[in-house]
């Protein structure tokens, strides 16, 4: 018996000393890096090349490098058709008045989007309100791609309500879209008070229900919804407004300022009750133009779907500039940038650049930006 024991401890001990070893080879080959050959980058941000590179239809080249600068613009020419034929050689960007080494060149047509959507609900959009839920929902079911896009509804009045997150759900979306309803005064018809209603990221009170803050949701969309968005992708703002500001602690140039910080461009489409005055076309352009946006003022729900398609054409139809700035200064300053023609026969032809007119530098960690 005790030999038959000792034979069985020591068949036992071999199980084990066998199994520990299989373990050591098999945790050793799985952090074996893999042959050369076969070995693929961890990163999808392309290298820089030493010349500039020209990269046609490529939704990669947005992050060239962490020092670059990349402005995307579109091309239209007198007739605002898009051009979609532009090479590197037919622009230059200046950066301050400075000619800037252009890094590298592409046409972009499959960039994702990170979209919101801003309705304004004061009591200037009562009777247009419909329309424009009717046309924002159809610009969704043609637009959204589920595997890619994102978008947020935004509402505001004097304060800014989030009615849907960065989401690519269309249900959701629509959903969204129909619970945005005018939102009458304080003292108008139940006092102000929205039952059911999301909570506002934005405003101190009811009071606020019935004026117009349009500075303050584009600051807060800029800051707290644009920004959380992925590197990769084009953001961009829907402002459905009549552009008459009435209330709200930031300016127009804060919401500017805020939208370059997030990258994000600006399309307003001008919407108003001609009771209340119509529509401020003069600020709509000046914050879709600062921007890098357009500013469009349909007269009736046909021109409204139209402008909402346009938006999605040129979302879609863009040319991407990335430049290393000679003025590596990390101190927060505002760059304005400019994409000058360099083609004479483009020029000739009236055709037209449309981009963002700056961008904030970056600044080390704990420097305040300068003002």
């Amino acid at each position: 018996m005790l030999s038959i024991r000792n034979l069985a401890v020591f068949v036992i001990g071999l199980i084990f000393i066998g199994g520990a070893l299989f373990g050591l080879n098999f945790s050793n080959a799985q952090q074996m890096p893999p042959a050369p050959g076969n070995q693929k980058s961890v990163s999808p941000t392309p290298t820089v090349s030493p010349t500039p590179e020209i990269i046609e239809e490529d939704d990669e080249v947005i992050k060239i490098d962490t020092e670059a600068v990349n402005v995307l613009f579109t091309a239209q020419d007198r007739n605002r058709r898009l051009l979609t034929d532009l090479k590197q050689t037919d622009v230059r960007i200046v950066e301050n008045g400075q000619p800037q080494e252009i890094t590298a060149f592409a046409r972009q047509v499959d960039l994702p989007l990170s979209l919101a959507i801003l309705i304004d609900t004061s009591a200037s959009q009562e009777r247009t309100l419909p329309e424009e839920k009717s046309a924002a929902k159809a610009f969704l079911q043609s637009v959204i791609r589920p595997a890619k896009d994102e978008v947020s509804i935004v509402s505001f009045t004097g304060e800014t309500t989030l009615e849907q997150g960065m989401t690519n759900n269309l249900t959701r979306l629509a959903r969204a879209v129909d619970k945005v309803e005018f939102t009458p005064p304080s003292g108008y018809v139940g006092g102000g008070v929205v039952a059911g209603g999301t909570p506002p990221i934005s405003g101190d009170n009811q009071m606020t229900q019935g004026s117009t803050a349009i500075w303050d949701a584009i600051w807060v969309t800029s800051e707290e919804v644009l920004k959380s968005s992925p590197d990769k992708t084009r953001r961009a703002i829907i402002l459905l407004s009549d552009g008459v500001n009435t209330f709200g602690s930031k300016k127009l140039d804060d919401a500017v300022q805020a939208a370059l910080r997030s990258e994000a461009v600006i399309y307003s489409i001008g919407v108003g009750d001609e009771f209340y005055g119509g529509v401020d076309e003069g600020v709509m352009k000046k914050i879709s133009e600062r921007t890098g946006g357009r500013a469009f003022f349909p007269r009736d729900e046909s021109e409204l779907r139209k402008a909402f398609t346009q938006i999605q054409i040129e979302l879609r139809s863009q040319y991407l500039i990335a430049y290393e700035p000679s003025n590596q200064k990390r101190d927060g300053s505002f760059r304005k940038i400019e994409i000058q023609l360099t083609n004479s026969e483009l020029s000739k032809q009236k055709v037209k650049l449309t981009h963002r007119q700056g961008y904030f530098a970056k600044t080390d960690t704990g420097q305040k930006p300068v003002k």
